[in-house]
């Protein structure tokens, strides 16, 4: 009786013992047969190299030390499944150019089947066929170059009206000294978070404060969980055990974010013959006239399962992933007051101190968009570019890679290696003013493509640059900045699938333009 009661638990420690003999005689076999990559020292029976991988330990960093140690191109694993880690530009266009549909696959995890609708999310989904349907239907009707433009009155608002919320927060909060202190990096947060939610839902924040605060917090634990590395990922035999309580937590975090999108939903069916202009559309309403005309029929989600995971995707991606950059620019600009001081004075010289900065100002402003690019290369938004999985057996500098190893790409190390990069440590955005003022971040240079390259680059790379560079030239052409002391701004990472700061961006801001220009 007492052995039926530890059955369970029996069954686990035989099947762990099984597959730890499987994997060490199949690598033990394959390893005779093919030339792999070195494996990374390190490694402990059985959960391989998840103890070095721990998120307080910021992964990327990690793993860009053992580059050092391994070289551009090396194996590690974890529990059950081996990974190729690349770190150099050389081997990151031979991975995601060269073979770029060996390398197409996605790695199914806890986290994403949680919480993408059991990967109705297609920048998660296995490549194939709903994967091709989805990229054509974004690509197409959600992020055309047409669409976006008819668009762009929305962040253009936003833009102005977030710059008259900081106007008016000093205006009441400013202190002896003419000075308020404010945190830029919630400012940009809830900016980024007014935007998509504008573009995806024609949902406005401020109209209800409370079901925005609760999707912000949920879409920052999305990233958090869809980032980590979880033990029932590298030994799935655990998973029925939740250890650490992860997947309770995924899946509470996830019906937040489903309830506020169903409701969303509810309301955009119950609108739907309502007459609209094609300006007035937006991403929701789109993709319910997309997919009642059998543009899915052959996918096995239904049609509102596909929306919801859109426009999850969407708002996630361009929430985050804008707000991260934007607090990294401005951080940066902080603590190298000589650039902040080049960047107003292009701006006053462009623009001028009577009106806000335009898009048509922009091209002009080449200092403001070597910034972005700096900010891209020091501080990725995803230093470890999404996990891509092999479909198919391939080489990759000589080095055999078996279908199934996953495939992660190194940012932070490739964008700071002293082989391209002349001081790669610090920040200098004049280098794209020289000698690399060519390079753009669309996936052509593989010296620096923080939205990914190939068929899995991130589709919304021109809004988010479009975004990210009209909100930061008027932010540093609106307002004076200065530091609380004298010490340099907190530089700390958090861990996650994006690099946000991790403590808030304080600092003293007062007005640089004169005060009708915030009132416009």
């Amino acid at each position: 009786m007492d052995l039926l009661k530890h059955c369970p638990l029996v069954a686990t420690t035989l099947l762990a013992f099984a597959v730890i003999i499987f994997t060490t005689l199949n690598r033990y076999k394959t390893g005779r047969k093919l030339k792999l990559a070195p494996l990374a020292g390190g490694a402990w029976p059985i959960i391989g190299h998840l103890p070095i991988l721990h998120p307080s330990k910021l992964p990327h960093k990690v793993l860009s030390s053992m580059a050092n140690e391994y070289g551009p191109i090396f194996r590690i694993s974890y529990g059950v499944h081996q990974a190729v880690v690349i770190s150099s530009s050389d081997l990151a266009k031979e991975c995601l150019s060269t073979h770029d549909k060996a390398a197409s696959g996605r790695p199914k995890s806890i986290a994403v089947e949680l919480m993408s609708y059991n990967y109705a999310i297609f920048g998660f989904s296995p490549y194939g066929p709903y994967w091709r349907t989805m990229r054509k239907i974004v690509m197409l009707e959600l992020l055309s170059n047409h669409r976006v433009s008819m668009l762009s009155y929305v962040w253009k608002s936003e833009i102005n009206e977030f710059l008259k919320k900081m106007y008016d927060t000093w205006n009441i909060e400013k202190n002896e000294s003419g000075f308020v202190l404010v945190d830029m990096k919630k400012l940009f947060g809830d900016l980024a978070l007014e935007i998509m939610l504008r573009i995806i839902s024609s949902k406005q924040s401020s109209a209800n404060n409370n079901e925005s605060v609760r999707f912000q917090n949920a879409i920052r634990k999305f990233f958090k969980y869809v980032g980590s590395f979880i033990i029932g990922d590298a030994l799935p035999f655990l998973r029925c055990l939740d250890l650490g309580g992860e997947e309770k937590v995924m899946k509470r975090v996830f019906t937040e974010i489903d309830d506020i999108l169903e409701g969303w939903l509810k309301e955009h069916k119950e609108k739907s013959n309502d007459v609209k202009s094609k300006k007035d559309e937006d991403f929701m309403d789109v993709m319910l006239s997309v997919l009642d005309h059998d543009a899915t029929k052959d996918c096995n989600y239904d049609a509102d399962i596909i929306n919801k995971a859109t426009c999850l995707m969407m708002i996630a991606g361009g929430t985050d992933t804008t707000t991260v950059t934007l607090t990294w620019a401005l951080t940066l600009l902080m603590n190298n007051p000589q650039a902040l001081k080049r960047a107003t004075e292009e701006l006053t010289l462009v623009v001028g101190n009577e009106r806000q900065v335009t898009e048509q100002d922009i091209p002009k402003l080449k200092y403001l968009q070597a910034i972005v690019k700096e900010t891209f290369r020091l501080y990725p938004a995803g230093p470890l570019m999404g996990p891509r999985e092999f479909i198919e057996d391939c080489t990759i500098n000589d080095y055999n890679v078996v279908k199934g190893t996953r495939l992660i790409v190194n940012l932070h190390k490739i964008f700071r290696d002293p082989m391209y990069w002349e001081s790669p440590t610090e920040f200098r955005p004049e280098r794209f003013l020289g000698s690399d003022r060519d390079i753009d971040v669309k996936g052509r240079h593989f010296e620096l493509f923080p939205f990914g390259a190939g068929r899995r680059i991130c589709p919304g790379s021109s809004f988010a640059l479009q975004v990210m560079n009209l909100t930061l030239a008027n932010v540093l052409h609106g307002f004076k900045y200065f530091r609380p002391n004298d010490a340099p701004i907190d530089v700390c990472e958090s861990f996650g699938l994006t690099n946000m700061k991790k403590e808030p961006l304080n600092v003293l801001i007062s007005p640089a333009l004169s005060s009708n220009v915030y009132a416009n």
